[in-house]
């Protein structure tokens, strides 16, 4: 009897939170090891990490441009430089643009611009999609027919339009598609919801007299947010390749150092044999898209029961 007592009281909180924060870490650990025993992702986070190393170390990597390190810098007595040049190891543009900067500031601005549009759209998703399928009923059709209409225009076009309706700078490039985006979340977010406060653990927590919000952050939200983590990392590459494609017509202030605007800059020079301008800033873009694809598709294989291999 005493050895029953002393286990039980050997067992108090601090020892149950202590092994549940186990479990955590070692499920933690699995998941990590499962994603990178893919040679396919582990591929991708290897060129995810290389970009992301270019974009912080930009100002070390090549001399901010004064007095402005967005807009890249000109040198008028170097035009169309093709690569190789001590001043200049990835050429110049046809005014001047030095490609090596663009390429490597570049790579900055996509990151502020993938974070700050995943940042928003995933925000907004999130809570949308959380109300319209914890909540139900008429508050879900009123959100939902609300995504409909959104997600009834193609991204591309609709970001155009209003990229184009408030003017070519790129902080509307940044609400351009994070007005675009968000609804994906949403209509993910709803499906997960409704299909997790559908599971038994929900209703015990029902019954045992918790809370509507305490039920959401505690068992229904950690299991629902899986999907939307894997939309996200992905995402960080679409959204790239779409904002890229808004500078190249020129949505983006010009001379911004910035991939599609690189792009564009080089275009002319393409049919005379000045490759060098637009190459490189759009295989950046490639890269970059295909980085993150690789590294969101890793970890929907490995966290999505539905589209889990076989092994």
């Amino acid at each position: 009897m005493t050895s029953v007592v002393g286990a039980a009281d050997a067992l108090d909180g601090s020892t149950l939170y202590d092994s549940a924060a186990r479990v955590r870490v070692r499920r933690t650990m699995e998941l990590a090891r499962s994603i990178l025993s893919n040679p396919t992702t582990m591929a991708g986070l290897i060129l995810v990490l290389a970009l992301l190393a270019m974009a912080l170390l930009a100002p070390i990597i090549t001399e901010p441009n004064t007095p402005d390190p967005a807009q890249m810098p000109r040198d008028w007595g170097a035009i169309a430089v093709p690569p190789g040049s001590p001043d200049h190891l990835l050429g110049t543009t046809n005014t001047g643009g030095d490609v090596f900067y663009g390429v490597v500031w570049g790579s900055r601005t996509s990151l502020r611009l993938s974070i700050l549009v995943v940042s928003i759209t995933v925000t907004v998703g999130v809570i949308v999609g959380s109300v319209a399928g914890f909540l139900g009923g008429r508050v879900d059709e009123i959100l939902m027919r609300i995504v409909d209409v959104f997600l009834s225009i193609p991204e591309l076009i609709f970001a155009l339009a209003i990229a184009a309706v408030l003017g070519p700078a790129f902080r509307n490039i940044i609400l351009a598609l994070a007005v675009v985006f968000w609804v994906k979340y949403a209509r993910i977010m709803r499906g997960q919801v409704i299909t997790v406060k559908r599971n038994d653990y929900v209703d015990a927590a029902r019954v045992i007299g918790d809370t509507r919000l305490r039920i959401f952050a505690k068992d229904v939200l950690p299991n629902a947010i899986t999907p939307v983590v894997v939309q996200a990392t992905m995402d960080m590459g679409n959204i790239v390749l779409v904002g890229a494609t808004l500078s190249f017509i020129g949505l983006a202030e010009a001379g911004l150092a910035e991939w599609g605007v690189l792009v564009a800059e080089g275009q002319a020079g393409i049919s005379s044999g000045r490759w060098w301008a637009s190459t490189f800033p759009g295989l950046m873009v490639f890269l970059w898209a295909l980085g993150f694809n690789l590294v969101g598709d890793g970890m929907r294989d490995v966290l999505d029961p539905r589209t889990e291999k076989s092994r």
